[in-house]
């Protein structure tokens, strides 16, 4: 039993004591750079096709709960179906939340987890043996890896609600998430951590961008977000320029929803992408989530939900093109065919919708790539209601307050890593 203690025992100087950052003097062309709605790579066009793999770190990591061969299969059978761009979670706060990740990368103080921070570095240097960038994200809205409530926990005495608490439905879990960027002291934690993580990456071509949260959102109401606004903008910019300042040759982008993540407002989206700091625009989209389609009747609500995600897609690249910034739709995904959460559930609605995705960014220029949600691999759910529980490591692309096999593509669907790979031959010649 992997216990807090036994993972989370060291103090900063891990970061000293790891690998140490490639050279601020590698080659400039080994850097994406963006000019205008483009991303460039050695002076070309840079255009991707991508996939989540939040859990790289985990898998990378030399210890019981790691797996060091499995991670290089996972990237060898990635690179065969073209997928060049992983994004991945460069962060974890060891949390009192319900279906918070354990092990995890820090707590409180700076006690950062020695063998995560390998793990990471151990997966960036095996994806730059295979000609990959990475986006990493530096912390999360969500409770699944902590996130800004555990942030809040540490500054407020210990307070904190749990996602779905039926005591605390919706939207109070995120409204009060979102008073993570009032509170200087719960910033303050988290740019610590922001300095260390980036200080030690800021020489690595392999890095495309960071990223400064998983879907962070001004609030789950428009009551609760509006007074947050300024502070919301406020931790965009000032953590931007933090990490500008350190390694200026990253591209930055926030990691937003888009319109769904912004109070289903177009200037609060734009107010957060404007910034010279921020290099791209991103969107997210989940029908299931949202209630476009219905999972136990996807034949019947289908073609509405795709109706529905077309018109999304369009808004975001109007508004990536109001702000001269590329579009990059780093999170999609689709049920299995009725719902269910097995391998052998088949897909045959979900490869239509990775065909609707990759047919409106194969012919835009204004959208760099994409990445689906999320790369399950060799991974399987181990328990038969399909929860993740602590001390399992067979990890997956679906998180741990998630189904496991919910959204994931496993190594078996044949159909669907069809569907990536042709898209991956299409977007190369484009």
């Amino acid at each position: 039993m992997i216990t807090r203690r036994s993972v989370l025992g060291s103090t900063a100087a891990a970061f000293a004591g790891a690998a140490l950052p490639l050279s601020a003097a590698a080659d400039a062309a080994e850097f994406v750079t963006r000019t205008g709605t483009g991303l460039f790579l050695g002076g070309r066009p840079y255009r991707f096709v991508g996939a989540n793999m939040w859990y790289a770190a985990w898998l990378g990591a030399d210890a019981p709960w790691g797996n060091r061969d499995r991670l290089r299969r996972e990237l060898d059978a990635l690179a065969s179906m073209g997928v060049r761009n992983l994004r991945i979670a460069a962060s974890a706060e060891d949390s009192p939340l319900n279906n918070s990740v354990k092990p995890a990368f820090r707590t409180r103080g700076k006690a950062w987890n020695p063998a995560l921070v390998d793990g990471l570095a151990f997966a960036l240097a095996e994806m730059g043996k295979r000609d990959m960038k990475a986006v990493l994200y530096l912390t999360n809205f969500w409770e699944w890896s902590g996130g800004m409530m555990t942030y809040l926990s540490w500054v407020n005495g210990g307070k904190y609600l749990n996602m779905n608490d039926p005591a605390h439905p919706w939207p109070e879990f995120p409204d009060m998430a979102a008073g993570f960027y009032a509170s200087g002291e719960a910033v303050g934690l988290f740019h610590d951590y922001v300095r260390a993580t980036v200080q030690r990456h800021a020489g690595d071509p392999v890095i495309m961008a960071w990223q400064l949260a998983n879907e962070p959102r001004p609030g789950g109401s428009a009551k609760a977000a509006e007074p947050l606004l300024p502070a919301y903008n406020g931790w965009i910019q000032g953590t931007a320029k933090l990490i500008k300042s350190i390694s200026p040759r990253h591209l930055v982008s926030t990691g937003s929803e888009g319109l769904k993540g912004s109070i289903e407002r177009a200037d609060v989206y734009k107010a957060a992408h404007a910034f010279p700091e921020i290099d791209y625009c991103t969107a997210h989209i989940w029908p299931l989530n949202w209630g476009w389609v219905d999972a136990k009747d996807i034949a019947g609500t289908n073609d509405a939900s795709f109706a529905q995600v077309r018109s999304y897609i369009a808004r975001h690249t109007a508004l990536a093109a109001e702000l001269n910034k590329p579009l990059v739709i780093e999170e999609f995904g689709y049920p299995r065919d009725g719902g269910g959460y097995d391998p052998e559930s088949a897909t045959h609605f979900k490869d239509s919708f990775y065909r609707l995705i990759y047919d409106a960014v194969a012919p835009d220029p204004g959208i760099a790539g994409s990445n689906f949600w999320a790369w399950n691999g060799e991974g399987r759910p181990v328990h038969g209601d399909h929860r993740f529980k602590s001390g399992d490591t067979a990890w997956l692309g679906d998180p741990p307050h998630e189904p496991q096999g919910w959204y994931g593509v496993f190594d078996s669907d044949v159909s669907t890593r069809a569907v990536i790979q042709a898209h991956a031959r299409k977007i190369i010649t484009l």
